[in-house]
C-alpha cells in the first residue's frame, strides 16, 4: 500500500470529486462504474499510488467534471471487489490532506492535479473539558461497529477524536469541509463540542 512516510511533499494525482468529505484515517467504501474512474482505480492499483478525494464545490459526481474544493485528502485503496462486470467496489482509507496548486481535465473527464501535502497534526491529549465527546464517540463506535473505523482506535488523541466525530456526526457538508481545512485539532474539537451541547448529546454544564 502507498506509504505516506516516503511520499514527496508534492504529488501529481487524479482527483475524485464527491459529495463526501474524507478525513485522515477514515474508511470510505466506494462504488466505481464510470470508465474514467475505473481506469483511475486500475492505474492506482497497478502502481500502488493514491488518488485524491475532494468535496464538490460545484457540479455533480457523474457526468461533466465537477469543480472540487482546493483542500482534500489522499485516498489509498485497501481492497477491492468486482461483483459484476463494469462495477468495482473499493475500500479506501484517508491519508494526508493536500492543497491543489494546479489542475487540468483530461480528455476522458478525469481531473489531474498537482497537490502539496499538508502537515499532519501533532498528537495532543483530549482536554478534560471535552471528555464527554469521548463517551459520545464510544457510543457511535458501539452502534456502527469497530470494523467501520481504522485501527487502532485512539480516543485519547484530540486530532483522531475530532476527525472521527466530524466524520460520523450529521453535519452539513460545508461544515465538514471547514473542519477538514482546520489545522488546530483543539479548535476543531471545541466546535464539535458546541455542536454536541446544542443537540443535547453531552451535559451543557
Amino acid at each position: 500500500m502507498f506509504d505516506p512516510n516516503n511520499a514527496p511533499r508534492s504529488l501529481d494525482i487524479p482527483i475524485f470529486p464527491l459529495h463526501t468529505v474524507l478525513y485522515p484515517e477514515a474508511l470510505l467504501p466506494l462504488k466505481i462504474f464510470e470508465p474514467r474512474y475505473m481506469d483511475m482505480v486500475k492505474t492506482c492499483l497497478k502502481n500502488d499510488t493514491p488518488f485524491g478525494i475532494c468535496l464538490i464545490q460545484e457540479g455533480s459526481e457523474v457526468g461533466a467534471p465537477a469543480m472540487p474544493h482546493a483542500i482534500g485528502t489522499l485516498a489509498s485503496i485497501g481492497h477491492w471487489d468486482m461483483p459484476q462486470l463494469g462495477i468495482l467496489h473499493i475500500m479506501t482509507q484517508g491519508g494526508e490532506r493536500f492543497f491543489i496548486e494546479d489542475s487540468e481535465v483530461a480528455r476522458d473527464g478525469l481531473i489531474h492535479a498537482q497537490v502539496v501535502l499538508m502537515a499532519a497534526e501533532a498528537t495532543q491529549a483530549v482536554p478534560a473539558e471535552f471528555a464527554g465527546s469521548v463517551a459520545v464517540l464510544h457510543h457511535i463506535i458501539d452502534e456502527l461497529g469497530e470494523a467501520r473505523f481504522s485501527q487502532p482506535l485512539r480516543l485519547d488523541d484530540a486530532s483522531w477524536l475530532g476527525y472521527r466525530l466530524a466524520e460520523t456526526l450529521p453535519l452539513k457538508a460545508s461544515v465538514k469541509q471547514d473542519l477538514l481545512e482546520m489545522n488546530d485539532s483543539l479548535i476543531r474539537l471545541k466546535i464539535l463540542w458546541e455542536f454536541l451541547k446544542r443537540h443535547g448529546l453531552v451535559d451543557a454544564d
